[in-house]
C-alpha cells in the first residue's frame, strides 16, 4: 500500500489507484473495561467486524451504551482496544499509528472550543498542532466550506450553537484527513441550523471525504446515509446499503378514506383485517370512515386491496401508503438483540 499523503480535498473525488477500497476497517474488534469500584467488567465491543467503503456517507446507529463512542474512540486513538484489528485508510492503528491518526478527523459531541479565540485562530492553532506547514494550511478554504468565512474574526463565544458545530468540523479538517467522523453532531441544534450543518457535510462527502456519522435522529441517517450499520450491546446486528436495509421488513400500511359509514368489516375485506376508524368530516362527499390495513408486500399488493374495497361497494375518497422506515428496522433489530442477550 502506498504511504503517500492523502490527496487534497478537491482532488479526492478522483481517487488514485493507491487509495484503499475501505476507509475504515474493523475485524474482531473488542473492548473490555476492567472492573473497578465494585463494578463488574464491561464488554463495550464484542468482536465487531465492519468495513466502511471509501467515499461513503456511513451511518452508525445504536441506543445509548451500545458501543458507538467506544468504536470511534478506538479509531481515533483515544481508547486502547482489548483485541482485534482496526485500520484507518488501510493503516493499522497499532503498527502505523501516526499515519492512521493523520488520516482521520473526529468531531466530538462536546463543544470543546476556546471561547476567546476566533475561528481563524482556532483553525491555525489546530493546524499547527498537526504539524501542517503554514504554506500548506487551508484556513480560508475550510472557513468557506463550513460557512464561517464571514465570522473568521469573531470570538468563538459569540457564535451560535450551529456555528460552533460547524467550526468543530472545520477543526477536524485542518490536516486534510480523508476520513471524517461525526459523533452526534446535531445534538441540541435547532432544525434550521441542523439543515445547514448537513449541507456542509454532504458537500464534504461530495468532494470525496468519507463520512462516518453517529446520530439519534434516525430520519437524518435515513435521508443522508448511503450505508448503515446498527450496533447493540457491542455487536453489529445489521450492516447493509440503506435501500436493502429498509427492505428487510416485509410490511406496509394502506390508509383508505371512504364516503360510507362503515361499522363492521365487509366480507370482501375480512382477510385483510382492517382497522375501522370513524371520521367526523362534514359536508357532502366528505369521507365518513378510514380503513387502516397492514399487509405484507410479499403476499399481496395495494391493487388487490383496492379491488376488494370496490367489490365491497365502498367509494374511495383518499388513499395513502406508509413505507417501512429506518426507525422500524432499528426498533426491530435492537429488540431482537435485547431478547437474544436476555
Amino acid at each position: 500500500m502506498s504511504t503517500a499523503a492523502a490527496p487534497r480535498m478537491d482532488d479526492r473525488a478522483e481517487a488514485d489507484q493507491d487509495a484503499p477500497d475501505y476507509a475504515l476497517e474493523a475485524q474482531g474488534l473488542s473492548k473490555v473495561y476492567r472492573s473497578s469500584g465494585g463494578q463488574e467488567a464491561k464488554r463495550a465491543l464484542d468482536s465487531v467486524d465492519l468495513k466502511i467503503p471509501r467515499g461513503s456517507l456511513f451511518g452508525l446507529l445504536g441506543p445509548n451504551g451500545a458501543g458507538k463512542s467506544t468504536f470511534i474512540n478506538i479509531l481515533a486513538g483515544l481508547v486502547i482496544k482489548t483485541s482485534g484489528v482496526a485500520k484507518v485508510w488501510d493503516y493499522d492503528i497499532d503498527r502505523q499509528t501516526r499515519l492512521a491518526r493523520a488520516s482521520i478527523g473526529v468531531v466530538p459531541q462536546e463543544l470543546n472550543i476556546d471561547p476567546f479565540f476566533t475561528p481563524e485562530e482556532l483553525l491555525e492553532v489546530q493546524a499547527g498542532l498537526y504539524g501542517v506547514p503554514k504554506a500548506e494550511r487551508r484556513t480560508d478554504e475550510i472557513l468557506e466550506l463550513v460557512g464561517l468565512a464571514d465570522k473568521r474574526k469573531a470570538y468563538a463565544r459569540t457564535l451560535s450553537g450551529g456555528m460552533r458545530r460547524r467550526l468543530l468540523i472545520g477543526k477536524a479538517m485542518v490536516h486534510n484527513p480523508p476520513v471524517l467522523v461525526l459523533d452526534e453532531p446535531t445534538a441540541g441544534v435547532d432544525i434550521e441550523l441542523r439543515r445547514q450543518l448537513w449541507e456542509n457535510v454532504v458537500e464534504l462527502n461530495r468532494r470525496g471525504t468519507t463520512v462516518l456519522l453517529t446520530t439519534h435522529y434516525l430520519e437524518e441517517a435515513e435521508e443522508l446515509c448511503d450505508r448503515i450499520a446498527i450496533i447493540n450491546h457491542g455487536q453489529v446486528v445489521a450492516h447493509d446499503e440503506k435501500r436493502s436495509l429498509l427492505g428487510r421488513l416485509d410490511a406496509k400500511t394502506l390508509r383508505v378514506s371512504v364516503k360510507e359509514r362503515v361499522e363492521t368489516t365487509p366480507e370482501q375485506l375480512t382477510r385483510f383485517d382492517p382497522q375501522i376508524v370513524p371520521l367526523d368530516a362534514a359536508g357532502e362527499g366528505a369521507p365518513k370512515t378510514e380503513l387502516v390495513i397492514a399487509y405484507r408486500p410479499s403476499e399481496t399488493d395495494a391493487g388487490t386491496i383496492v379491488g376488494a374495497l370496490y367489490e365491497a361497494g365502498l367509494s374511495l375518497v383518499d388513499l395513502s401508503t406508509e413505507e417501512t422506515d429506518l426507525e422500524d428496522i432499528f426498533l426491530q433489530l435492537t429488540r431482537d438483540a435485547d431478547a437474544s442477550a436476555g
